[in-house]
């Protein structure tokens, strides 16, 4: 839904990553049946803004003429429209081991460069005809740091995402509709951290060998070619990522604009935090160890920070006697502040939107809780619909300071 307080014309929306989606059908269940239950509540007399999921299969499906046309029949009889894709999760998402498949395909394959500019092609047909909305699509951060085998794998990644720029820059010119590829840092990843993200672009996408290659791609002039790089290419701030990694939002944020790297999207999203970990923590957290998702752990110690790949990981590593404290990638509910005694890095989410409801930093904000079906069973008694509900309305009172239903 679109949010205009003055100081802030923004998107909000929840990301259908929550909601199974593997297959055409199971999206346009989704569409049919959970958004326009979450619109009812939220914003009944508005459009609503739909954070869509595509696996490359749904696609795929959609490149067919009747598919799409069944597509946009539904979000226009439903009263939605899309204008942010999440073309992370390449497969399967829901209801199996995802875990480190997670980053595969990755940016040295040509399988993450053609379902992107599939994602890609759909978006810009989805988006509005006068122009009025840019196009993001949230994406992989090169690939899983333990896949990188040398300085060739980094160069085929770095070749694949400025295809792809190439590939938008062509969209834009054909439709006049701009969409920008947002890629995701998350821990453990080959961008893992917003210094990493930094020193990438800086290194590998906004130098003058980019601007060369992008500029033989798509025929621009070099002045148009490095304008082009930054309209399309830029970083998805996932809240929870930077938390979990120890990252101030604000000097996240001050690095990335002070670099010129464009920051198309923002995943509203709080991680579990434990201050002080003790034997009895690790007791208590392992319901949160599901065989579904990875569950990054970084630990602050007297010696920096340390990275393990999943609580299991963890587990095996801890040390009492360091005292240390552990952020773990877990998207809990944001409108929670604890969950059983654990402490989450919301504080981080409210001092982003509170920048953000003064100062925007991104026309795109999208809630991303996509844990739902492996929580604690606890934390899990409401509907899937309801939740969403709660979190969406939470986010709203941050930013417009009034909540569209009690959380």
């Amino acid at each position: 839904m679109k949010l205009d307080n003055g100081n802030n014309s923004t998107h909000l929306t929840y990301c259908t990553n929550i909601h199974p989606g593997e297959t055409w059908d199971e999206v346009a269940h989704a569409l049919r049946v959970h958004l326009p239950a979450v619109k009812a509540q939220l914003c009944p007399e508005q459009d609503f803004g739909v954070g869509l999921r595509l696996s490359a299969a749904t696609a795929r499906d959609l490149q067919d003429p009747e598919a799409f046309a069944e597509l946009q029949d539904i979000l226009t009889t439903a009263g939605l429209y899309v204008f942010t894709i999440n073309g992370f999760p390449y497969g399967t998402f829901h209801g199996a081991r995802v875990k480190e498949g997670v980053y595969q395909p990755d940016w040295r394959t040509n399988e993450r460069v053609a379902y992107s500019n599939h994602l890609a092609d759909l978006l810009s047909r989805l988006l509005p005809d006068d122009g009025s909305i840019d196009g993001s699509i949230s994406t992989v951060p090169g690939g899983f740091k333990a896949d990188v085998e040398g300085p060739e794998t980094i160069r085929a990644m770095v070749d694949n995402i400025l295809r792809h720029a190439a590939y938008l820059v062509h969209i834009r010119r054909v439709t006049g509709r701009s969409v920008a590829l947002a890629l995701e840092p998350e821990p453990c990843c080959v961008l893992e951290t917003t210094e990493e993200a930094v020193n990438a672009f800086k290194r590998h996408l906004f130098n003058s060998a980019a601007i060369s290659q992008l500029a033989m791609y798509t025929g621009s002039s070099r002045a148009g070619a490095e304008a082009d790089l930054h309209r399309h290419l830029g970083i998805c701030l996932d809240l929870c990522h930077a938390a979990v990694e120890f990252e101030d939002p604000d000097e996240a944020v001050d690095t990335l604009q002070a670099a010129g790297i464009a920051i198309p999207k923002v995943q509203i999203s709080a991680g579990l935090r434990l201050p002080q970990v003790t034997k009895a923590d690790i007791e208590r957290i392992k319901p949160f160890d599901d065989e579904v998702y990875l569950h990054q752990v970084v630990a602050k110690t007297d010696r920096g920070l340390e990275r393990y790949i999943d609580l299991q990981d963890a587990f095996a590593r801890y040390k009492e006697a360091e005292n240390p404290e552990w952020r773990v990638h877990f998207h809990v509910p944001i409108f929670l502040d604890e969950l059983d005694g654990f402490a989450t890095t919301r504080p981080a989410v409210e001092k982003f939107l509170a920048r953000q409801a003064k100062n925007p930093v991104t026309d795109h904000l999208e809630v991303e809780t996509y844990t739902w079906d492996v929580l604690p069973a606890e934390f899990r008694k409401d509907d899937v619909v309801t939740n969403i509900v709660k979190e969406m309305s939470w986010a709203h009172n941050q930013l417009m300071g009034d909540q569209l239903v009690d959380a």
